[in-house]
């Protein structure tokens, strides 16, 4: 629960966590600690499963990598972190609408899962004793549960009231404990009676498979492929599942939850921002004698361990010497990481590793295939305030956030682009994300100045007016890690992403 917190108060100043921890598959240096608070991916989209289109559904995704088999133990949350979706209503980049989410795992019985062993009733070494069903859940010796807040105004000062205590389903074990993973997951979905509104939203937080399509070892081995689609460019990485390290492999944690628009309004533009974070407490004690309810003594204010909204800005963008302190920082402290947007690095690597494969494929001589507009505006537009016109609220606050008009209706989710406003799908990426938008691809294309030239909006090629097509001289080739994901692979309804892989199958 909300932190059973001991006032350690003269313990404090020795034992504060010294160093901001970072987000996003394991983008970042101190995160590898605290494997449970890792943020890796945020969407937010008008919800287009249908009859649910007067909704905006925001999904943040925690714990990097997990393996279906990593048993015994699997991916409980953390109960001492708090976990939050922030939005901003208004483009000043502050928050003026929290979703807090707090978890509490507990033993059954105060023990998990007994048996008789020689007249002695012993506890088991296992979460769970199966079978496991929608109906039926016996068998689970460790309860996971949490607690939805809604915060207005400031996340720590603001208005702090109770939306509701609800279930988390225990990770995919396999399918001898769990026969029906995806009816006994479904049960998970609840209604969400939201403060303040007048209608209710929906929540489910648990296990999903990983949607974020992404050749992660060849990216950082100093992308070892050509990063062009070889279907059209010789030499260039095909697309084929085999490239994808996470897709088909590896699961994540879901917390996600449905808004009514009619509960997003501020302003008047229709437009919001929004990302995700994880804090802990700022003291923590190890105790030589850990229990299961207290492993060690905490205490003190939440400090930001992990934020996270555009992807791959950590991983690909903000530099090595400030990743940590990009994820401790609020979006309104965000002008000190500006140059890693305006004069951006990777497009530079890409240029120093690929100019003369690109030159040589396409018959070319440029001098440097990297855009040349500095300040790099398009990018700006794209991570920082929006696209004029689209997504980018009056009066903005440049900061890094995800930013949606949802006066935008929802594409059907077998007609999305999967390179969103790039492919002239204005209900994608950068205007919100989906979980079918390739965010590895759009953001290798957006470096390279997709944005600098017209886009087929409708059927009609539209200059969005942030730069010149002079100015990203390759910008219109198709860069990618070639690992492809669309919106037809994963579900039409809430939560959106699939069930989760099996540790093992029967």
């Amino acid at each position: 629960m909300l932190l059973k917190r001991m006032l350690l108060l003269g313990a404090a100043s020795v034992f504060t966590v010294g160093s901001a921890y970072a987000s996003s598959h394991r983008e970042a240096p101190a995160i590898t600690e605290t494997p449970k608070i890792d943020g890796t991916d945020l969407y937010m989209f008008r919800s287009y499963e249908p009859g649910r289109e007067d909704y905006v559904t925001f999904i943040s995704n925690y714990q990097p990598i997990q393996a279906p088999y990593g048993g015994p133990n699997y991916f409980t949350m953390d109960p001492e972190a708090l976990y939050e979706i922030h939005i901003d209503t208004d483009g000043d980049a502050v928050e003026d609408l929290t979703f807090q989410f707090d978890f509490d795992n507990n033993l059954v019985n105060g023990t998990g899962v007994t048996v008789n062993v020689g007249g002695e009733d012993v506890p088991i070494a296992l979460r769970a004793a199966g079978p496991i069903s929608a109906s039926d859940q016996s068998g689970l010796g460790e309860v996971e549960s949490y607690d939805v807040y809604v915060v207005r105004g400031d996340r720590r000062t603001g208005e702090r009231q109770y939306a509701g205590t609800f279930g988390k389903p225990f990770d995919n074990t396999g399918t001898k404990t769990i026969p029906d993973y995806a009816s006994y997951a479904a049960s998970f979905v609840e209604t969400l009676n939201i403060p303040g509104c007048d209608a209710p939203g929906r929540v489910f937080a648990g296990q999903r498979e990983e949607a974020f399509a992404v050749n992660l070892g060849g990216i950082f081995d100093l992308l070892n492929y050509v990063p062009v689609d070889g279907a059209s460019f010789p030499g260039g990485i095909m697309q084929d599942r085999a490239n994808d390290d996470l897709v088909g492999e590896a699961n994540i944690t879901s917390l996600a939850i449905e808004v009514p628009i009619s509960c997003l309004e501020d302003d008047g533009d229709n437009i919001i921002g929004a990302w995700m974070t994880s804090s802990l407490p700022q003291a923590q004690i190890e105790d030589p004698s850990p229990t299961y309810e207290e492993p060690s003594a905490i205490g003190g204010a939440f400090v930001q361990q992990s934020r996270l909204s555009n992807p791959l800005v950590n991983e690909l963008v903000i530099g090595l010497n400030q990743k940590d302190l990009f994820n401790a920082s609020e979006p309104t402290g965000d002008s000190q990481f500006a140059t890693f947007v305006t004069n951006p690095t990777l497009s530079t690597l890409i240029d120093i590793l690929f100019r003369d494969d690109v030159n040589a494929g396409l018959g070319t001589n440029h001098a440097t295939i990297a855009p040349t507009n500095f300040p790099r505006t398009d990018l700006v537009a794209a991570f920082l305030t929006g696209v004029e016109t689209l997504n980018q609220p009056a009066n903005v606050t440049p900061a890094e956030m995800q930013r949606l008009n949802f006066a935008v209706a929802p594409t059907p989710r077998d007609q999305q682009s999967t390179f969103g406003v790039a492919g002239g799908d204005l209900a994608g990426f950068p205007n919100g994300r989906r979980p079918g938008d390739d965010a590895v691809d759009l953001a290798l294309r957006a470096v390279m100045g997709r944005f600098c030239h017209p886009v087929d909006i409708n059927g009609t090629p539209t200059d969005l007016g942030l730069c010149s097509p002079e100015d990203a001289p390759v910008g219109t080739e198709p860069f990618t890690d070639g690992a492809p994901i669309s919106a037809s692979e994963l579900k039409n309804e809430f939560p959106y992403l699939n069930d989760p892989l099996p540790g093992a199958t029967n």
